[in-house]
């Protein structure tokens, strides 16, 4: 059985993740203000082609959206507890592969400075898990 401080330390990191991922999505559209790191989504098609300078320019762009898509469900998904272990899993590659191209494109320091390694590793302890507090998973498998 879970204790109630794990219950709350796995429901505190679903809701990390996700918040980071959508803080960033919020970015790529000018939400943050002078705090922004792209500011506007043409700033953000620029760095992911820098992230991905071995594609051709039509697949960075479509990176863009699709990573930008991943990033919104998987946040949604997380915040609500629905396929939990699955969407972690896959916040994890998708966070990966982030981190991977940042170190490929910009150097070592680029991924350690943005905390990527550690929301790498934060999604694969949360994928490691196999129950699921406060969410829609926990809810459904108490029905059945």
């Amino acid at each position: 059985m879970f204790s109630t401080k794990l219950s709350i330390a796995q429901l505190f990191l679903r809701i990390a993740l996700a918040v980071t991922m959508l803080s960033a999505v919020a970015d790529r559209f000018g939400c943050w203000g002078n705090n922004a790191v792209w500011g506007n989504w043409t700033a953000f098609e620029g760095y992911t082609r820098t992230l991905t300078f071995f594609l051709p320019n039509i697949l960075s762009k479509i990176g863009a959206y699709f990573a930008t898509f991943c990033e919104v469900v998987f946040s949604i998904l997380l915040l609500i507890g629905f396929k939990t272990k699955v969407i972690a899993y896959a916040t994890s590659i998708l966070l990966l592969s982030f981190g991977i191209a940042m170190t490929i494109a910009l150097g070592v320091k680029a991924p350690l400075d943005y905390s990527v390694w550690t929301s790498v590793a934060a999604a694969f302890l949360l994928a490691a898990q196999n129950k699921f507090p406060f969410s829609i998973d926990n809810l459904i498998n108490k029905n059945k």
